[in-house]
């Protein structure tokens, strides 16, 4: 029955399907269908597709997610990381909204899917682990400028060419001053200043719908005083097809697969690390584990679906998935009924989209960038980590001034490399017995005495070959400045695993001791460990007998092997023993 639950997860929730269930995701669907309406047409709009793309993309690939997926309320669809992505890699391939740019977005979906799936029956799911957080932050922000400085055209009413960096539109833009539409700019202004009035002042309406239902009323008024859209200028999106998404397929020639194979990698480690952080935070919420691998597929298999029914690229959203939660969802069902109901009202209200103006939309898609900058998070990464603040910065300004899937490469490349720099220097710590504490517990205290003979050192990390010249360098450094202390004992409590490179490294650093005429120790050392170096034979030549499983055992034991002459006139007595060896000394002196 397990092989079966891995193979359909959704075999897990389909018992729980009763009345009250089945009602509370009905209303969750639903609000999220209606939702998705504004949003899908928007984000084919980065996205360079035509409109009802948008749509598409949250029909068929959400519910395949959601049967395939183990996030009980994470919501796939269009996004809008993964739409101007895609923007970015085709415009310079094809004509935005023609239809080789439509058999390309077919393609980089298929090509994805396929990446995702792979990833996920591989058991990759770890990798989005290595990611930073900051890279999406960054990303994100850098991309919402970027479509509002696109949408710069629409707003305004002015001529602008297709694409570039943000400085070509930024110059582009006031070239053409001059040029600017009132009608138009007023549509694009109210259209926005009333999605801002409606989420300030009830929260809990959907904004973007409202905005532009007033900003098509708007030009529809317009149109009519002032003697049509020739007089205006105010054009609309035009009429939606009114029909279910209709079958598709990509065109994978050898050509088509060269050229959309950078994009399909930037894209699918965006779009996994966007649903798997997203599926994250809502199952710290509800409680619910989530399966990484199990994600991938569920977002690779939604793709390959999606690929044959007119969709683009899909992944989680964050705005619907969060509305999802809070809408009382208790099962992927909601998601299904989102994508189905979906369909239902795309063939009720896809005429009316001939209402809705260009203007309208830029303004909405202000909105929408607007409340992609996640400021207080970006505060919170500038004031808690340099680090973290230069993976951020890093993926925000390539994303503005490189192209997009670069931008994420360097992001990506960048948060790897600062995570190995830390990985590769494990915190290495003295201790020291506190005579305060019970049991005299190890402590890192530079004010308390060590004893002369036995240095204690607790290293907190992986020994692995990137790690391993560190801790060479700090054996070395303590050799050098404390001879004396001819023994030494490793706390290796924090210690998870070591590869050969690492046993050898603990190998030769005991050689160096024995043949100083003194000894190496390891205490508290982990199954995982043991195994480790039981393995590749290190344990043989460190010896079974110094390896301790506490601390009391331990120096037990390692007192035994320290130069009673020097301990006869030792002052520190830090350790039990000493104060025993003292007491018997004195006895003997008696």
């Amino acid at each position: 029955m397990k092989h079966w639950n891995k193979l359909f997860p959704f075999l897990d929730w389909l018992p729980e399907l009763k009345g009250r269930t089945l009602r509370v995701d009905f209303l969750a669907g639903l609000t999220g269908a209606v939702v998705v309406l504004p949003q899908g047409v928007a984000f084919a709009t980065i996205a360079g597709m035509p409109p009802q793309y948008g749509l598409y993309a949250g029909m068929i690939p959400a519910i395949i997610a959601a049967l395939f997926g183990s996030s009980r309320h994470l919501v796939s669809g269009p996004t809008t990381a993964a739409s101007i992505v895609l923007f970015s890699s085709l415009s310079v391939m094809a004509e935005p909204g023609s239809m080789n740019y439509v058999e390309l977005a077919l393609t980089l979906t298929f090509m994805v899917g396929i990446i995702e799936l792979v990833l996920g029956l591989a058991r990759m799911g770890a990798l989005v682990n290595f990611i930073s957080h900051s890279v999406v932050v960054g990303f994100t922000a850098g991309a919402a400028i970027l479509i509002a400085a696109k949408q710069l055209k629409h707003f305004f009413g002015i001529e602008m060419e297709r694409g570039g960096h943000l400085h070509d539109i930024i110059w582009q833009f006031f070239q053409q001053l001059g040029d600017i539409n009132p009608w138009v700019t007023l549509v694009a202004v109210i259209t926005l200043f009333s999605g801002i009035l409606v989420k300030r002042l009830w929260p809990k309406m959907p904004y973007m719908i409202i905005a532009m239902l007033v900003g098509s009323v708007l030009a529809w008024l317009l149109n009519r005083q002032m003697g049509g859209e020739a007089a205006t200028g105010i054009a609309t999106v035009g009429a939606l097809p009114q029909t279910l998404p209709p079958f598709s397929a990509p065109s994978l020639t050898l050509d088509n697969i060269r050229e959309l194979a950078p994009a399909a990698l930037a894209v699918t480690l965006f779009a996994l690390t966007e649903a798997v952080s997203i599926g994250r935070s809502l199952s710290a919420k509800s409680g619910q584990r989530i399966d990484g691998n199990q994600e991938f597929i569920g977002q690779g298999l939604s793709n390959l679906a999606g690929a044959f029914f007119s969709s683009y690229v899909a992944t989680g959203s964050f705005n619907r998935s969060g509305l999802n939660y809070q809408a009382g969802a208790r099962t992927p069902v909601a998601a299904i009924f989102a994508g189905l109901l979906l369909m239902i009202i795309v063939l009720l209200v896809a005429p009316l989209a001939a209402y809705l103006p260009n203007a309208a939309m830029a303004g909405i898609l202000f909105l929408v960038a607007w409340g992609l900058i996640d400021f207080k998070e970006l505060g919170h990464i500038i004031k808690s980590s340099r680090r973290e603040t230069a993976v951020a910065g890093v993926t925000f300004f390539g994303a503005l001034f490189l192209e997009l899937e670069v931008a994420i490469f360097a992001g990506v490349l960048l948060s790897l490399v600062l995570y190995l720099q830390r990985t590769s220097k494990p915190r290495m710590v003295s201790r020291v017995p506190d005579p305060s504490l019970p049991d005299r517990a190890f402590v890192t205290n530079p004010d308390l005495p060590e004893c002369p003979q036995l240095k204690i050192l607790r290293i907190d990390g992986s020994l692995f070959f990137g790690s391993i010249n560190h801790v060479q360098e700090t054996f070395d450094k303590l050799r050098s400045e404390s001879p004396q202390q001819k023994h030494l004992a490793v706390v290796a409590r924090g210690i998870n695993f070591a590869d050969i490179t690492g046993g050898e490294t603990l190998v030769k650093e005991a050689q160096k001791r024995d043949d100083n005429g003194g000894g190496f120790y390891l205490i508290g050392v982990k199954q995982r460990l043991w195994e480790n170096l039981e393995s590749c034979g290190c344990l043989d030549h460190i010896g079974p007998n110094r390896v301790f499983s506490d601390k009391t055992a331990a120096i037990h034991g390692i007192y035994q092997k320290l130069d009673k002459s020097i301990c006869a006139t030792c002052d520190k007595r830090i350790f039990n023993e000493c104060q025993v060896s003292q007491s018997s000394h004195q006895d003997k002196k008696a």
